[in-house]
């Protein structure tokens, strides 16, 4: 299962040199995630108010290959790699036409409403699998 979404660079996501800022392609994986999540029909809020539990990020391990501009459109790919009953782990990559601008490894768990793990509603894993 491939997920895109679309992103323009505005000014606000760049530093002085006009360079996409670090920590704005985690916003940009951020973003994709949970479109990924609501294309899936998945409401996050009914989630938490139903199930009692939240999607976090346990892990990410990111290579910052190439950087992204101001105005520049890119693309941001979601891959699941992996699902078990208390994890999801993903490959995200940034990419502004075919070049690879950024490539991330995330783990995604639950938690409970006090801050303690939590397995993975089975609904969302039969629609993952």
């Amino acid at each position: 299962m491939v997920h895109e979404l679309a992103v323009r660079v505005y000014y606000e996501d760049t530093d002085m040199g006009g360079i996409v800022y670090y920590a704005n392609y985690l916003r940009y994986i951020e973003r994709a995630r949970s479109d990924w999540v609501r294309s899936l029909g998945v409401d996050q809020n009914a989630m938490r108010e139903d199930d009692g539990v939240v999607f976090v990020v346990r892990r990410v391990e990111a290579d910052y290959l190439m950087p992204a501009k101001f105005d520049d459109d890119l693309v941001v790919r979601t891959v699941v790699k992996a699902v078990t009953g208390v994890r999801l782990i993903m490959s995200q990559e940034v990419l502004r036409g075919e070049d690879l601008l950024f490539q991330a490894e995330v783990t995604v768990v639950c938690v409970n409403q006090l801050g303690a793990p939590a397995r993975l509603p089975a609904n969302i894993r039969r629609q993952i699998h």
